[in-house]
Protein backbone atom coordinates (compact mmCIF):
# COMPACT_ATOMS: atom_id res chain seq x y z
CA UNK A 1 0.00 0.00 0.00
CA UNK A 2 1.13 3.91 -0.85
CA UNK A 3 -0.28 7.12 -0.81
CA UNK A 4 2.70 9.16 -2.07
CA UNK A 5 1.35 13.10 -2.03
CA UNK A 6 3.26 15.76 -4.21
CA UNK A 7 2.64 19.14 -4.98
CA UNK A 8 3.82 21.19 -1.69
CA UNK A 9 5.70 24.37 -1.57
CA UNK A 10 5.94 27.68 -0.42
CA UNK A 11 3.87 29.80 -1.88
CA UNK A 12 3.38 34.11 -0.92
CA UNK A 13 -0.27 34.44 1.10
CA UNK A 14 -3.05 34.81 -1.42
CA UNK A 15 -1.54 32.39 -3.61
CA UNK A 16 -2.61 28.74 -4.91
CA UNK A 17 -1.58 25.07 -4.65
CA UNK A 18 -2.55 22.03 -5.84
CA UNK A 19 -1.86 19.11 -4.07
CA UNK A 20 -2.55 15.20 -5.28
CA UNK A 21 -1.78 12.12 -4.11
CA UNK A 22 -1.02 8.92 -5.67
CA UNK A 23 -2.33 5.87 -4.15
CA UNK A 24 -1.60 1.92 -5.23
CA UNK A 25 -1.43 -1.29 -3.36
CA UNK A 26 -5.33 -1.01 -2.68
CA UNK A 27 -9.00 -0.80 -4.34
CA UNK A 28 -8.79 2.79 -4.06
CA UNK A 29 -12.50 3.06 -5.59
CA UNK A 30 -13.81 2.10 -1.74
CA UNK A 31 -11.91 4.13 0.10
CA UNK A 32 -12.92 6.94 1.49
CA UNK A 33 -10.15 9.94 1.43
CA UNK A 34 -9.12 13.01 3.31
CA UNK A 35 -6.25 15.44 3.40
CA UNK A 36 -5.10 16.08 7.31
CA UNK A 37 -2.50 18.75 7.95
CA UNK A 38 -0.37 19.39 11.33
CA UNK A 39 1.29 22.38 12.04
CA UNK A 40 4.22 22.97 14.55
CA UNK A 41 3.49 22.44 17.90
CA UNK A 42 -0.32 21.31 17.07
CA UNK A 43 -2.22 18.12 16.42
CA UNK A 44 -3.18 16.72 13.35
CA UNK A 45 -6.43 17.86 11.71
CA UNK A 46 -8.96 17.18 9.01
CA UNK A 47 -8.78 19.52 6.62
CA UNK A 48 -11.25 17.79 4.08
CA UNK A 49 -12.73 14.50 3.13
CA UNK A 50 -14.50 12.74 0.19
CA UNK A 51 -16.85 9.58 -0.68
CA UNK A 52 -15.36 6.75 -2.10
CA UNK A 53 -17.96 7.83 -5.16
CA UNK A 54 -17.00 11.29 -4.65
CA UNK A 55 -20.41 12.44 -4.22
CA UNK A 56 -20.06 14.12 -1.18
CA UNK A 57 -17.14 16.69 0.51
CA UNK A 58 -16.66 17.93 3.98
CA UNK A 59 -14.21 20.72 4.72
CA UNK A 60 -12.73 22.30 8.26
CA UNK A 61 -14.51 25.70 8.77
CA UNK A 62 -11.01 27.19 8.34
CA UNK A 63 -10.74 26.52 4.93
CA UNK A 64 -14.57 26.46 3.57
CA UNK A 65 -14.91 28.33 0.34
CA UNK A 66 -11.20 28.22 -0.73
CA UNK A 67 -10.06 24.43 -0.60
CA UNK A 68 -11.49 21.88 -2.45
CA UNK A 69 -11.10 18.26 -2.61
CA UNK A 70 -12.01 16.05 -5.51
CA UNK A 71 -10.70 12.25 -6.95
CA UNK A 72 -10.74 10.42 -9.85
CA UNK A 73 -10.60 6.85 -9.05
CA UNK A 74 -9.50 5.61 -13.02
CA UNK A 75 -6.70 7.91 -11.84
CA UNK A 76 -6.43 6.37 -7.95
CA UNK A 77 -5.36 9.96 -6.97
CA UNK A 78 -7.43 12.42 -4.54
CA UNK A 79 -6.36 16.09 -5.08
CA UNK A 80 -6.64 18.94 -2.91
CA UNK A 81 -7.18 22.35 -4.73
CA UNK A 82 -5.87 25.80 -2.24
CA UNK A 83 -6.65 29.01 -2.75
CA UNK A 84 -6.48 32.39 -1.01
CA UNK A 85 -3.42 30.72 1.03
CA UNK A 86 -2.45 32.19 4.37
CA UNK A 87 0.15 32.03 6.45
CA UNK A 88 -1.87 30.14 9.05
CA UNK A 89 -2.43 27.16 6.04
CA UNK A 90 1.26 26.44 6.72
CA UNK A 91 1.26 22.85 7.73
CA UNK A 92 2.37 19.38 6.13
CA UNK A 93 -0.22 17.92 4.57
CA UNK A 94 -1.39 14.61 4.63
CA UNK A 95 -3.29 12.26 3.01
CA UNK A 96 -5.44 9.25 4.05
CA UNK A 97 -7.46 6.44 2.61
CA UNK A 98 -9.96 4.73 5.20
CA UNK A 99 -12.11 1.62 4.39
CA UNK A 100 -14.60 0.53 7.63
CA UNK A 101 -12.11 0.29 11.03
CA UNK A 102 -9.71 -1.85 9.81
CA UNK A 103 -8.16 -0.09 7.02
CA UNK A 104 -6.39 3.31 7.51
CA UNK A 105 -3.59 4.32 5.65
CA UNK A 106 -1.36 7.59 5.44
CA UNK A 107 1.21 9.02 3.31
CA UNK A 108 4.21 10.54 4.22
CA UNK A 109 2.89 14.01 3.99
CA UNK A 110 4.20 17.32 1.77
CA UNK A 111 5.00 20.73 3.25
CA UNK A 112 3.22 23.52 2.37
CA UNK A 113 4.20 27.46 3.55
CA UNK A 114 2.40 30.30 3.01
CA UNK A 115 4.52 33.32 3.80
CA UNK A 116 5.89 36.71 1.97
Amino acid sequence: VQLVESGGGLVQPGESLRLSCAASGFTFSRYVMSWYRQAPGKERELVAVITSGGGTTGYADSVKGRFTISRDNAKNTVYLQMNSLKPEDTAVYYCNAQFGVHYDYWGQGTQVTVSS
